[in-house]
């Protein structure tokens, strides 16, 4: 009975996330297809199964290289201005840009580094680093790093300022970093390495 009750378990913790993941990419495939079918049916004269998501790979892969032409970035920038000028769109649209943006490695603005801090009243914290500045107090500037702790899986969380010393960096990417976060610690390694701050780094 405890070899059953054992096995049944950890067969619930593999096939349930699996079940769910797989579930979640019909019904977006579905979702897509079935907005696309009636053009493919209008076009085509018949329905054509995985075009509606081949159309939006492609729709997306020429936003991309769109965005990343001089031109092409300033048109899509002013269009995204105006859009933001209405209040429910930018209610919605903003959270969500801001949030995407966090955790793409190849944005300025986004996550740049998994920090652990070590805090004198919490203990050792693991967070994402965002941000190193120079803070003056009045008394000389000082090199901080404001660091974003989730709270509430990832989207909620607080940002904490730690002077640069109290902040090592362990050999753990970004992208394992919220996979940390979304299975609350569970997909730590056994081991960790972590290197300290060092004086001569330049700010990030």
């Amino acid at each position: 009975m405890t070899w059953l009750r054992r096995s049944f378990i950890a067969g619930f913790f593999v096939t349930v996330p699996l079940i769910i993941s797989v579930a979640a990419m019909v019904w977006i495939f579905r979702l897509v297809d079935g907005v696309t079918e009636p053009l493919s049916v209008r076009v085509l004269g018949r329905a054509v199964p995985g075009l509606g998501v081949l159309l939006t790979g492609g729709i997306i892969l020429v936003v991309g290289a769109i965005a990343t032409n001089v031109i092409g970035k300033r048109v899509l920038q002013r269009a995204e201005y105006y859009l933001l000028q209405v209040p429910v769109f930018k209610t919605i649209y903003a959270p969500v840009k801001q949030l995407i943006v966090a955790f793409s490695p190849d944005n300025d603005a986004g996550f740049k580094k998994v920090v652990i801090v070590e805090d004198p009243r919490k203990g050792m914290i693991l967070g994402f680093l965002t941000k190193e500045f120079t803070l003056d107090r009045g008394h000389g500037a000082e090199r901080v790093a404001a660091v974003y702790v989730p709270t509430n899986h990832l989207y909620l969380g607080d940002v904490f300022v730690y002077p640069r010393e109290a902040v090592s960096y362990p050999d753990v990417s970004v992208e394992e970093g919220i996979r940390i976060f979304l299975t609350g610690g569970m997909a730590l390694p056994n081991r960790l390495i972590s290197t300290p701050y060092d004086h001569t780094d330049k700010p990030l």
